[in-house]
């Protein structure tokens, strides 16, 4: 089989279907993301409540449930989708770029006039080239989604740093430079590289083999 079928969709349409589906994903989980990242602030041995006595009492974020529960008691439901904006600025990106540069990238590596089965390793570089490029473009808006998820993790009475997602943008330019923006690069490139090689070139591997089964088993 060509590498240059003529039946693949577009770029614009793998873009705008992967970007859509990640983008609902990331709706539906970011309680589950914004739990993660309290935790993750959340230093060993801090203080939530004091007990009687006046030592130390339970940390205030335990468990994911429990930690969804007191943001959801203490700040609103609505909090719990806190950087939803950022966040869909990065699937979009991300989630978009990751999946439809991948068939591009992988025609490149190969040729366009390649016939028969493409190579498992073309595959993976092919996935971890499309996954780094993509969250380069992505990090901004990974940077300001976690930024604003921490929000919430700040002392009572000190007041937010944002008021939303393009005023943090806007504000993290403004005083912190341009390039503060593609802080945390280096572990998102290998952390989404790894994540995009192991999820597309498996897929793509394990699609490759089921198109082969029938004539085996014939």
């Amino acid at each position: 089989m060509s590498i240059s079928d003529p039946n693949r969709i577009t770029f614009a349409q793998s873009f705008l279907c992967s970007a859509f589906a990640a983008c609902f994903a990331e709706f539906c989980t970011i309680p589950l993301d914004t739990a993660k990242v309290r935790l993750q602030l959340q230093k060993k041995g801090s203080v939530g409540v004091d007990d009687d006595d006046g030592g130390i009492g339970l940390p205030k974020y335990r468990g994911l449930i429990g930690t969804v529960k007191t943001i959801a008691r203490e700040e609103g439901v609505y909090a719990l989708w806190k950087g939803i904006v950022p966040g869909l600025h990065r699937q979009c990106l991300y989630g978009g770029l990751r999946i439809a540069l991948y068939d591009p990238v992988k025609t490149f590596l190969v040729g366009a006039a390649f016939v028969g089965e493409v190579p498992l390793y073309h595959m993976i570089l092919a996935a971890l080239l499309t996954g780094a490029l993509a969250i380069t473009i992505a990090n901004p808006t990974d940077l300001v989604k976690v930024r604003l998820q921490a929000e919430g993790h700040l002392p009572s009475g000190v007041p937010k740093r944002y008021s939303g997602a393009m005023d943090a943008y806007s504000t993290i330019l403004k005083h912190e430079g341009l390039g503060a923006l593609w802080t945390g690069l280096g572990p998102n490139i290998a952390r989404n590289a790894i994540i995009n090689a192991a999820e597309l070139a498996s897929y793509d591997q394990v699609k490759q083999g089921s198109r082969t089964m029938p004539l085996l088993t014939s």
